[in-house]
């Protein structure tokens, strides 16, 4: 069988997994608000943007890649692609820099984002490319923007998004920063994980502007009123992403666990809490407030951005319970 003949059936195998990925994140209802989603996971193919990712083994970490000479592992690859989980897609010294997140939570994130014909957008994290190749089929190329730290990312995330047939603007830089050059952007959305919100992000937004960033384990959906004040709420959905790295991003010590009830040390909204008031509470404060508000859930919590300054809530952003971040 000869090589076009390979392709051939791979373009197959693509298309029916790409399909079914499709009816998987519809079922689970993480686009129902915005269903016009739909449209963008089915035109544009995964696979493209992860020609090789990881998956870890006893020791470490198995490259799996669509140029394998194996004709097994290569469909092995193609259906990997379109497993609706996260797929590792740059390691390090054995540490994970990069990676694709999960189909399903993209779709629930950028159903979140709420975006509208004619909407500037921001990537903070351009990954493999993959999401912005989706708000690109959804916007248009020009009204996308996405911005990395590492070079090698944002080079790789070009070629994928060539390949795939678009060209939004792919920026090398500290996300932290934004990109005040392409400013102003109606949506921001990061991939990677905050410590807090970058103050720069608020001045290169239009007012009413909505930023949806995970921090603290959830993602957290912000209004920005003007260039110095920005509020929301954390959504229900937890999320785990790679940190932010840049020179502006504050660094944000481990939360500890060591010294509460066992019981309690993997009770996954404890943790999240712990996560939100590193810094603010000591770990056995921020217990006795989880026992004492009976658990409460992400929903409960928020951030308000004034100034240079940003700080997390419970319940009320003028209420007795209230923390710094970084």
């Amino acid at each position: 069988m000869g090589t076009h003949a390979l392709d051939h059936e791979l373009d197959d195998l693509a298309a029916q997994a790409r399909a079914a990925m499709v009816r998987e994140i519809e079922a689970s209802g993480a686009w129902e608000a915005d269903p016009v989603w739909r449209e963008a996971f089915e035109a544009v193919p995964r696979h493209l943007f992860v020609p090789y990712y990881y998956i870890g083994v006893l020791g470490g970490f198995e490259r799996v890649w669509g140029e394998d000479p194996d004709p097994r592992s290569r469909e092995r690859w193609v259906r990997g692609a379109y497993a609706d989980a996260p797929l590792a897609t740059r390691v390090r010294d054995g540490v994970l820099v990069s990676s694709s997140s999960q189909p399903s939570l993209m779709a629930a994130m950028l159903t979140e984002l709420e975006v509208r014909d004619g909407n500037a957008v921001l990537e903070i994290g351009a990954g493999t490319g993959y999401n912005a190749a989706l708000l690109a089929h959804r916007l248009g190329d020009d009204r996308v923007t996405t911005i990395d730290l590492d070079a090698e990312i944002t080079e790789s995330a070009r070629r994928h998004l060539a390949a795939a047939g678009h060209h939004p603007l792919v920026v090398t830089g500290d996300g932290a920063r934004g990109v005040p050059e392409r400013a102003p952007f109606d949506r921001i959305i990061a991939t990677c994980t905050l410590s807090t919100i970058p103050h720069p992000w608020l001045a290169q937004c239009t007012p009413g502007a909505r930023i949806l960033a995970p921090l603290a384990t959830g993602l957290i959906a912000l209004r920005v009123r003007d260039a110095g004040h920005a509020e929301g709420r954390f959504l229900h959905t937890p999320a785990y992403f790679v940190p932010l790295r840049g020179a502006t991003r504050p660094e944000r010590a481990p939360e500890h666990v060591e010294g509460l009830p066992a019981r309690a040390r993997n009770e996954e909204l404890l943790r999240f809490l712990l996560a939100l008031t590193v810094g603010g509470l000591d770990p056995r404060e921020a217990y006795a407030l989880w026992e004492r508000e009976g658990h409460p859930v992400r929903e409960r919590y928020g951030i308000t951005v004034s100034g240079e300054r940003a700080r997390a809530w419970l319940d009320d952003p003028e209420g007795p319970h209230t923390w710094p971040l970084p």
